[in-house]
């Protein structure tokens, strides 16, 4: 009886993984919720709305106010997608291209015209009225409600901008509010009330503090205006000098957050006017999505092999388990609307690794509790048990770091740090709980030999202190070659980098065909010709839906490239100069973006090294595991200086996925660490203690590093050849991660362990 509920368990998880595995093919409803083709896609992978601004009134505005426009402008789009893109292009120009969506009227409506904001005086120094309110109604000459010819209702105003600005009743403009943001607040009822809080740059504070004085002592308002209407006209309360400001009477949360992203976006330095909107298609090809599955599905099949091989039925617990997870993902990332792109996808790697990871750990010490003679039901307990502290520490510290990018980071970041969370978190249910109750089925329906567990094989030591000197010149010779080729390259012209697009921007070419080119046709004969034509390697296309029209980006061409350029197209697709437009770009990469990305993660690493601090009790673990990080992020960069592969969006994401990867490698190691440290009580031990901890976890070490290379190499096999330069430096960083979480992070832990003991007793001493 007892044997037969286990049965049915078995097939109600099989049912169910079923049941997931029929949703992430074809969805639920007629929208398909929760499958793959209900997940939205990034710009990299299909496409999105394209909108061109040109500034009003300036034909060349400086560098410094299109950066601040640009970069506020990428904090607005963000509410459609992490992954949206803004840069300039030409002078005064900027585009601003939103994935997953196809209604460019929609996102227009919703933008307004940015840059014209306005802060006005109910009254001016004369005491006019500068803006009424209007009914719509009025009375005639014997006192009769009249209906006006052309009602307005609502506040209107009663001078023009210009003589506004003349009079000095325009208090204050869009770019003196430095944020914006809708919140709540206690009424004086108690209750929860939505408002929108408002803080102002040092002009803007001096300005309302006089502005609100003025209006406070005449109970007046201050209207705000914005895309030629009045958006809000609040009381003032007091006066305000402190240069924060909360506008209350909201109807609702989303009436309050609408007005506060009304407020940024009026809050740019130019004012903006649409010039043109497009839908286009995707960037990396038609072929990107289909390959990717395609290597998904190798690397799942690659690791459900290498498991089940070397852990036999625990193995096919972890493939069904990681079947949940795969399930699970679609079905989230469908469910909280996530943009998909290339670095969401590192992200996902990432936490297939982990969870992976945190079986083999679990695993392995299941192996090493029957081999010390437990039986098997015992030793699956203290297996999870054992591995606990690990999986956690583990997780967490990457947790903490995702964490931060999400709060700080901007764009492509946000997207990865998003993604990267959500598989954390998934993985550690799927390793922790789904695993586990597989397991436990698996025993109970009467799999209960330990030859179907497998028996963990004595550890043969290794002496890592002793050649840790090796490994650590190993290290320092490969980044200083890297340090040598950048400077060559440097010196050469060619740039210590081979930054892409994304980075400094380059050459938009717009065609116009006399017939429409599927997206293959383009990439394999137009793409080609370009190429050939400008000496260059790198060639984004985008087609525009409903039209002849593909954007071509390149790097920055000269004007003799730009004429080969045309005259390869002139002969070979019959297009005739004026059907063909290049305008110079800039990266969609800025440099506030750039420092938001290493603010984010300067602050990820002191939260992560004040929480190994106060999980390990010794300050040194951390600072050992800031040194491995360094380490693999500087072979990492290294090596896109060897291999001269394109420094664009995917590097950011390269690099931070391999930190992620890292420090949860390195944890596990410095847990085991942790637990022997009992056993060590002079410099002799403690040396004994890091050869015998290093040598108890190598092999799992590589059993992960083993697991996520599958993934990233089917991806390098599979791929385009955009996500081939995406997957070979995470293969360099796999490799590296693993290199020093073994022979770098444990060793350098003990040489700050013994060399901090031996300072402090010679100053002891003196």
């Amino acid at each position: 009886m007892k044997r037969l509920k286990y049965v049915l368990a078995l097939i109600l998880a099989l049912g169910l993984l079923g049941g997931l595995g029929y949703s992430a093919v074809y969805g639920l409803g007629a929208d398909k919720s929760g499958s793959l083709d209900s997940i939205d896609l990034g710009l990299d992978l299909a496409g999105g709305v394209s909108i061109t601004y040109e500034v009003v009134g300036e034909e060349n505005p400086s560098k410094e106010d299109m950066s601040d426009t640009i970069y506020k402008l990428q904090q607005r789009v963000q509410q459609y997608s992490t992954e949206s893109q803004v840069y300039q292009e030409g002078a005064n120009r900027i585009n601003i291209e939103i994935p997953g969506v196809s209604d460019a009227n929609k996102i227009l409506e919703e933008l307004g015209q940015p840059g014209n904001l306005y802060f006005i005086a109910q009254t001016d120094k004369d005491g006019n009225e500068n803006y009424t309110y209007s009914s719509g109604f009025s009375y005639d000459a014997d006192g009769n409600i009249v209906m006006d010819e052309n009602p307005v209702f609502g506040y209107v105003l009663n001078k023009t901008i210009d003589e506004l600005k003349a009079d000095g009743s325009i208090v204050l403009a869009g770019e003196d509010v430095a944020a914006a943001q809708a919140g709540y607040q206690q009424d004086s009822y108690g209750a929860q009330e939505p408002v929108v809080s408002l803080e102002f740059t040092e002009n803007g504070t001096k300005a309302f503090a006089d502005a609100t004085t003025k209006a406070f002592a005449n109970g007046e308002s201050i209207g705000i205006y914005y895309d030629g209407q009045f958006i809000s006209v609040p009381n003032v309360q007091a006066a305000i000098t402190d240069g924060k400001a909360v506008i209350t009477g909201m109807s609702s949360f989303e009436a309050a957050d609408n007005l506060a992203s009304m407020i940024r976006i009026g809050g740019l330095k130019l004012q903006l006017n649409e010039l043109r909107s497009n839908v286009v298609g995707a960037q990396l090809g038609s072929n990107a999505i289909r390959t990717s599955l395609i290597a998904a599905a190798v690397g799942f099949a690659l690791i459900a092999i290498f498991m089940i091989v070397f852990f036999r039925l625990l193995g096919v617990s972890a493939t069904l388990a990681l079947a949940f997870y795969s399930g699970l993902m679609v079905f989230l990332l469908s469910a909280f609307e996530m943009t998909l792109t290339l670095p969401g996808i590192a992200g996902i790697i990432l936490s297939i690794g982990m969870a992976v990871d945190a079986n083999v750990l679990v695993f392995s010490r299941i192996k090493e509790e029957i081999a010390s003679g437990k039986a098997v039901d015992e030793a699956r307990k203290n297996g999870y048990n054992k591995a606990l502290s690990s999986i956690l520490d583990g997780n967490i510290t990457t947790l903490i770091i995702a964490a931060v990018l999400l709060w700080k980071g901007t764009g492509s970041i946000k997207g990865f740090a998003e993604t990267l969370i959500l598989g954390i978190i998934l993985s550690m249910f799927t390793a922790l709980v789904i695993t586990r109750l597989i397991t436990s089925i698996l025993y109970g329906i009467g799999l209960q030999s330990p030859v179907l567990y497998g028996k963990a094989k004595k550890v043969k030591k290794f002496d890592f202190i002793a050649k840790r000197k090796i490994f650590y010149g190993i290290s320092c010779a490969i980044i200083v070659a890297g340090i040598i080729v950048m400077a060559i390259n440097a010196s050469a012209g060619k740039g210590a980098f081979n930054y892409s697009l994304d980075f400094v921007g380059g050459t938009s070419t717009t065609v116009t065909f006399d017939k429409e080119y599927s997206l293959a046709e383009l990439e394999s004969g137009v793409k080609e010709d370009i190429k050939n034509a400008a000496g260059i390697n790198e060639v984004l296309i985008q087609t525009v839906t409903g039209t002849n029209q593909v954007i071509f980006k390149t790097s920055t061409l000269t004007v003799a490239q730009r004429e080969a350029v045309d005259q390869a197209l002139e002969t070979n697709y019959g297009v005739s100069p004026e059907n063909i437009a290049a305008e110079t770009i800039s990266g969609v990469i800025s440099s506030e973006m750039r420092t938001d990305a290493v603010v984010a993660l300067a602050i990820a690493l002191v939260a992560m090294l004040i929480y190994i601090w106060i999980r390990f009790k010794d300050i040194k673990f951390g600072a050992a595991a800031i040194i491995a990080l360094a380490h693999d992020a500087l072979i990492v960069i290294v090596s896109y200086a060897f291999t001269r592969l394109a420094v664009g969006n995917t590097f950011i994401a390269v690099v931070l996925t391999i930190i992620g990867y890292s420090i949860n490698d390195t944890i596990v190691t410095f847990d085991r660490i942790r637990e022997n440290l009992h056993l060590a009580t002079g410099r002799k031990e403690l040396e004994d203690l890091v050869n015998t901890s290093v040598s108890q976890t190598v092999t799992r070490s590589l059993f992960t590093s083993a697991t996520t290379f599958f993934t990233v190499f089917a991806l390098y096999i599979f791929g385009v050849a955009d996500i081939k330069a995406f997957a070979l430096p995470l293969m360099v960083g796999v490799i590296c991660g693993t290199y020093s979480s073994i022979f770098v992070a444990s060793p350098m832990w003990y040489d700050l362990k013994t060399s901090f003991k031996n300072f402090i007793g010679s100053k002891k001493a003196e």
